[in-house]
């Protein structure tokens, strides 16, 4: 096969960026929001990459075009794709399984046509751009064929896979009709990346017991003499770039402005979520519900407020949750709201970086508490934006973030009483005691930023590596 001009490929579900509209109608690109982005920009300019990812519309063809310095490689999904391998296998199936089965996954043998189709289709791409004996680093669970697919085409190419989702324990991911499929798959990257060491156990342990190859901690060998290794890199932010933004003249204003907004109260409360029922949103305000219902907190003193971005408006599950919170929010408002103080204000919108930012300054205490996150980045933004050691986080146990932010008053999400008092005990600690918390937040935070994740990873994949001559057991 002829190889492609690009010495770094870039595969994701997802190009980075989102298309607007001049006001003279003209289709223009502007680079999307997020960390990833921020930290492989650079290495791509650097290396002359290119990132391959589908732009966002359905049964329409876009050709490669240049931005930012990046060259950017749209993959065509046709509207029965978007519907099964985007909203049905990677939405409906893998999410809710690789998350603890909050909801039910559904295992449908169209679904997994699709998924298998779709994977061909971004494997086929990469292996025409990529140079020879080009690094390629495919990223998450929408795309776990595509490293032996693409190892099939291309054997001169270094591949890395990096999970950004948790990877889910034995019991669970055995379940999935085509565990084997998808293990073989991931199996054709030299690095697999997880969040965390256990999510990172939980595959080696399914390869040798599914797979039947030999491993040893985070290393697998396989018949061919390849060597794979399976690490955790948990992924960060953009931690600086967060801390200037907060202290820009604007963002001190809008906060201010959030809080005059409020009616000043004495603590702002606030979380920042996808729309997603893993976000445990519904236990967090039936907390604070019951906080204000029960006297702990007074309507006049403490407000709740709960930005809710929509996602994956198609997929039924998600119709279900907003209804539901939408009910739930009118219900504690209807029962303890006084004539111009609502406990809760509920935005399901996204706002730009700059007033996330001013929320971040604005709220007193953060409330993360989702029921399974793989790392959950709104806390370290969180932490990043609060450069004058004040504030408070909880911090859900079963987040990612939980365990680099070890001094965030930790909760188990489950436990309505027990994320209660843990409330409490973050609006009631003195200055003194969240400041100490909150100062060795912003340590782990700034010094652990997406770009030594990056690095880390990238530095890894290309290290040399020779081929095992172990003695596989048969498969």
């Amino acid at each position: 096969m002829e190889t492609g001009t690009a010495d770094f490929v870039v595969i994701a579900n997802r190009l980075p960026v989102d298309r607007v509209l001049s006001p003279t109608g003209k289709t223009m690109w502007r680079t999307s929001p997020g960390g990833l982005v921020t930290a492989l920009e650079p290495v791509m300019v650097r290396n002359g990459g290119a990132w391959i990812g589908w732009h966002g519309a359905a049964d329409e063809e876009v050709e490669p075009f240049e931005h930012n310095g990046m060259h950017l490689v749209p993959v065509p999904l046709s509207e029965d794709e978007v519907a099964e391998y985007y909203e049905g296998f990677s939405n409906a199936t893998l999410w809710p399984l690789y998350h603890d089965v909050v909801a039910p996954p559904e295992f449908h043998r169209e679904w997994w046509d699709a998924y298998v189709r779709v994977n061909r289709r971004f494997a086929e791409k990469a292996a025409a751009v990529a140079q020879q004996d080009a690094v390629v680093w495919v990223q998450d669970y929408q795309l776990q064929l595509v490293p032996s697919m693409l190892r099939e085409l291309r054997p001169d190419l270094r591949i890395g896979f990096f999970l950004h989702i948790p990877f889910p324990p034995t019991e669970l991911f055995q379940q999935l009709p085509w565990r084997r499929q998808i293990l073989e798959g991931l199996l054709g990257a030299d690095l697999v990346g997880f969040q965390m060491p256990g999510a990172a156990q939980n595959f080696v342990r399914l390869v040798r017991q599914r797979v039947g190859h030999k491993t040893h901690r985070d290393t697998i060998y396989l018949p061919d003499g390849r060597v794979v290794m399976a690490k955790a890199y948990p992924i960060s932010i953009d931690a600086a770039g967060f801390e200037e933004l907060a202290r820009t003249p604007d963002v001190i204003a809008r906060a201010a402005e959030i809080r005059e907004s409020l009616g000043n109260p004495k603590t702002i409360l606030l979380g920042i979520d996808r729309l997603d029922y893993t976000k445990g949103l519904r236990q967090r305000l039936r907390a604070f519900g019951e906080l204000i219902a029960e006297g702990s907190l007074h309507v006049d003193d403490a407000v709740f407020v709960q930005v809710a971005t929509p996602s994956r408006e198609r997929v039924q599950q998600y119709k279900l949750l907003r209804d539901d919170i939408n009910r739930l929010v009118g219900r504690i408002n209807g029962d303890v709201a006084r004539i111009g103080q609502q406990p809760v204000t509920y935005l399901h919108a996204s706002y730009p970086r700059a007033e996330m930012a001013a929320l971040y300054r604005a709220a007193d205490v953060m409330v993360v508490t989702p029921l399974r996150d793989g790392m959950n980045l709104v806390a370290k933004e969180y932490v990043a934006c609060r450069y004058d050691d004040r504030g408070a986080l909880v911090l859900s146990e079963f987040a990612g973030a939980a365990s680099e932010l070890k001094s965030a008053y930790q909760v188990n999400p489950h436990d309505i009483n027990g994320m209660k008092s843990m409330m409490l005990a973050a609006i009631n600690a003195g200055p003194r005691e969240n400041g100490r918390r909150m100062k060795a937040m912003r340590k782990q935070v700034m010094e652990n930023d997406i770009e030594l994740w990056a690095n880390n990873f990238l530095e890894e994949l290309t290290s040399e590596r020779e081929l095992h001559e172990k003695n596989p057991r048969p498969v």
